[in-house]
């Protein structure tokens, strides 16, 4: 089973770029996670973790989240081989992300989606619902 759940900070805003041929969305960044123990000089140590997600995600990524932001990503392990100039194989580690919680947002004070939205992707709004998931009603329609 290869299933990985993280928390962290973006270390940069995501880098959206759009696959030529099929159109598809792809983001890119990393995230910085403390580590639970301290370093041998008493310092907490960090783990950069780099991100890829797809699609509509990846959109929301680009629009939603930015640098500092913090997410939680599920997904899984990846590890790409290819060779460098010199004819060396090398490997990179990456995490794909099926799912991107967004914990905070780019700039909550100009964040077009208002009302409670902690951990909730703004794409995922339903339509015709205020913010907070309430849909205004004719008092004529309702049967008692």
């Amino acid at each position: 089973m290869n299933h990985v759940v993280l928390v962290g900070r973006l270390t940069r805003d995501p880098e959206l770029r759009y696959i030529a041929g099929s159109g598809t969305a792809v983001a890119n960044f990393a995230i910085a996670i403390d580590r639970e123990f301290s370093g041998k000089d008493g310092k907490k140590e960090t783990d950069f973790i780099d991100i890829q997600v797809w699609g509509k995600s990846a959109e929301n990524c680009a629009n939603y989240i930015g640098k500092g932001s913090l997410v939680a990503i599920q997904g899984s392990i990846r590890i790409d081989s290819y060779q460098n100039q010199a004819g060396e194989t090398r490997r990179a580690t990456k995490i794909n992300a099926t799912r991107v919680q967004f914990l905070d947002t780019k700039n909550k004070s100009e964040s077009s989606y208002k009302g409670n939205h902690q951990g909730f992707e703004p794409s995922f709004e339903p339509k015709g619902l205020d913010p907070q998931g309430f849909q205004a009603i004719d008092d004529d329609d309702i049967p008692f």
